[in-house]
């Protein structure tokens, strides 16, 4: 049985595959037959450092002969370090880990509904922030929401880069508005240099917390380490994952100071491990050497293409 039909017979047919990859080097895959393919992909965003990194994988390795799984019941070995860097290179106060983006985005929804007290939402045309139910709520794609409807989180969506729109949306029943500051799933959509202010003045009006999801543009993608410190705005609560941890599944939020979860109010089991911060601290350390080159190469590609 080839590993295609092994697929077809044992794994639910949920993604269009072309080809089986089995190894990767910095920006190169390498598939099943030997070819060799240059990554334009880099893991849907995941591969901050290139594949297989050499200090990432020193680090996962030598942690998994120490430790792999203790639990949060206890203290994590790399845990507040790894938080202690992604607080001072946002600016904001205390973060919580999860392991994906769409955790991390549920974490934020929480977050907001606990301690704004409110229920409802709003998001953006064509904004994507994962899959679970409480994600869906807010991701505007028909395609992907609409079958599993009615949702959890009560959501309207208002358009993109429209600060009108979403002035007539937001209301004091309003927990939270969260948005992509670059618009992904739908193509590289970079709104207005006003409209992040924009929002935060709405949500500011509104009493309601501003949720910037950095899945896909945090850690150093743009040139800063959130795509959000462009705009010189202060968010509530900021969403990361994918590049955190160089391909190591993990996600994690950052809060402004003050806003935070109190005990049993918010938990993982998995979030957070000894493997996932030591991959995350490796990987932070690797981007904090090349992030100072990020915005000049980024121009030259700009300019190339």
């Amino acid at each position: 049985m080839t590993y295609k039909e092994l697929d077809a017979q044992y794994f639910m047919p949920c993604f269009g595959r072309s080809m089986q990859i089995v190894k990767g080097e910095g920006c190169t895959v390498f598939d099943d037959a030997g070819n060799a393919y240059l990554d334009l992909v880099a893991g849907i965003a995941v591969c901050s450092t290139g594949h297989c990194h050499p200090k990432v994988v020193e680090a996962i390795c030598s942690q998994a002969q120490k430790l792999i799984h203790c639990s949060n019941l206890y203290y994590i070995e790399g845990q507040a370090e790894l938080a202690e860097k992604l607080s001072k290179a946002s600016g904001m106060g205390k973060v919580f880990f999860g392991n994906s983006g769409a955790e991390a985005n549920e974490a934020a929804l929480k977050l907001a509904k606990v301690r704004s007290g409110r229920r409802n939402f709003v998001s953006f045309t064509h904004d994507f922030h994962g899959r679970t139910i409480g994600t869906l709520s807010v991701t505007h794609k028909p395609a992907i929401r609409e079958p599993f409807e009615p949702l959890g989180t009560p959501c309207t969506f208002a358009e993109y880069g429209d600060l009108e729109d979403l002035k007539n949306r937001v209301t004091k029943e309003t927990a939270a508005v969260i948005l992509e500051p670059i618009q992904g799933e739908t193509g590289v959509i970079i709104p207005d240099d006003d409209f992040l202010p924009g929002v935060r003045d709405i949500c500011d009006d509104a009493g309601a917390y501003m949720i910037v999801d950095e899945v896909q543009t945090g850690m150093g993608r743009t040139g800063e380490w959130f795509a959000f410190q462009h705009s010189k705005v202060e968010p509530d609560i900021i969403s990361l994952a994918k590049g955190i941890a160089s391909g190591f599944p993990m996600g994690a939020i950052i809060a402004r100071e003050g806003l935070e979860f109190t005990r049993s109010e918010h938990g993982s089991t998995f979030a957070g491990g000894p493997v996932a911060c030591a991959a995350g601290l490796a990987t932070y350390d690797v981007i904090s050497a090349v992030l100072p080159q990020v915005s000049a190469k980024g121009e030259l590609f700009r300019e190339g293409l």
